[in-house]
């Protein structure tokens, strides 16, 4: 069974996360997958604009941990755009076996508990 690469793990997290920002009526200006490219969305709500973070963390990383100092970075760059800063961890697991890697034929559990404004 093929374990799931870190971009394919950020992929299925960009995935989770841009639901939940459609469910909640946000328009997509942008959206960027590639891994070290920042912010991963870019997107507006009530005419306000949003920076998104999205970070996969694999278990038994905490999804809620950041680093605060990247987080300042980014805020300060949306800041200059009048946008606001969210951080989405999304922590995944392998269903059968936390230890084990999560990989494409096996169930993953999600760990996500919404944007965090930062």
């Amino acid at each position: 069974m093929p374990k799931l690469n870190k971009q394919e793990l950020h992929n299925l997290a960009m995935n989770i996360v841009g639901k939940e920002l459609e469910d909640d009526g946000f328009e997509f200006l942008g959206v960027n997958s590639k891994l070290k490219k920042n912010p991963q969305f870019v997107a507006l709500k009530d005419t306000k604009l949003h920076f998104v973070i999205v970070r996969a963390i694999e278990y038994p990383d905490d999804p809620a941990a950041f680093d605060p100092a990247f987080m300042q970075e980014i805020k300060e760059h949306a800041e200059k755009f009048n946008a606001k800063t969210f951080y989405a961890g999304v922590g995944l697991a392998n269903s059968n076996d936390y230890e084990k890697p999560i990989n494409s034929e096996e169930d993953y559990i999600v760990n996500y508990q919404g944007l965090k404004e930062f």
